[in-house]
């Protein structure tokens, strides 16, 4: 079970954009990762990117043991040049990751404060030293990795208790949020913030203000998840048009984005779902 406050990462999709972005930082062929157990005992691989067999997925890393639990003992990046032949690690994993023929690896723990969260692995079939450029742009993920768990994981707890924000500080944690957002490079996951960010942004008066029955279709269309070509066939509209009923609603809702847009027209009583 996780415990209260701590984002759940076994299959999260935060972990598997850390591996393609893992893979293409290093040009190296396989990367693979998993969650760290909240007593921090061992951690699952439960996600592979490139791999040509299954024999690493679910194995259950002890900490101190292979080259993934020396890296979680330690709190540093671990690397071997042939992994099978290895001094410095025990071999207790030998058994799955012979079949993958893997040779140089680097673990790579994900920190969020003093606590290891995450595992991350990139490597190839091929016997190759780690220089610094690879092993900084391998460091540069974890750690990415690492700041977008605590952000989400800051997002949870204080609207756990959305009550606790008095009103003239909804403003500040909106403002925030929002910069916080634009820190972020997981589109899907700061979208997700955009979205709980407006769901804080101070209630705002705005007399006068009505969308136009065609603003009201396109923005409906916004929020069943439709792209603006796909808004274009539906409703029978040039792209450029779509484009313009949602500038003029943005506008009329003084927001800066569709999510928000949605959102407050929402909130306004604008939008209504058939």
């Amino acid at each position: 079970m996780t415990p209260p406050g701590r984002l759940a990462l076994t299959a999260s999709p935060l972990v598997a954009g850390a591996l393609k972005a893992l893979q293409i930082a290093t040009e190296l062929p396989v990367a693979m990762g998993g969650p760290v157990s909240a007593a921090s005992r061992s951690h699952v691989i439960d996600q592979l990117r490139g791999t040509a067999t299954r024999s690493l997925q679910h194995v259950r890393v002890d900490t101190g043991a292979g080259l993934g639990g020396k890296a979680v003992a330690l709190a540093r990046p671990s690397t071997v040049v042939d992994y099978l032949s290895a001094q410095g690690i025990t071999h207790k994993y030998d058994h799955a990751v012979e079949p993958e023929r893997l040779r140089a690896m680097v673990a790579l723990p994900v920190r969020v404060g003093e606590t290891t969260r995450a595992v991350l692995y990139a490597a190839s079939r091929d016997s190759i030293t780690f220089g610094d450029r690879l092993l900084h742009a391998a460091t540069a993920v974890a750690t990415r990795l690492g700041r977008d768990i605590e952000v989400e994981e800051e997002v949870q707890r204080r609207l756990a208790t959305p009550t606790a924000v008095p009103a003239a500080e909804r403003g500040d944690l909106h403002a925030e949020l929002t910069a916080i957002a634009g820190s972020i490079t997981d589109e899907t996951a700061r979208q997700r913030l955009l979205a709980v960010c407006e769901r804080l942004r101070p209630e705002l008066d705005l007399p006068g203000v009505a969308l136009t029955p065609r603003e009201v279709d396109v923005l409906r269309l916004v929020s069943e998840g439709c792209t603006n070509d796909e808004i274009s066939d539906r409703l029978g509209l040039l792209p450029n048009t779509v484009k313009s009923y949602l500038k003029h609603a943005m506008r009329k809702l003084a927001v800066s984005n569709r999510v928000q847009a949605v959102n407050r027209a929402r909130a306004a009583g604008l939008l209504r779902t058939p």
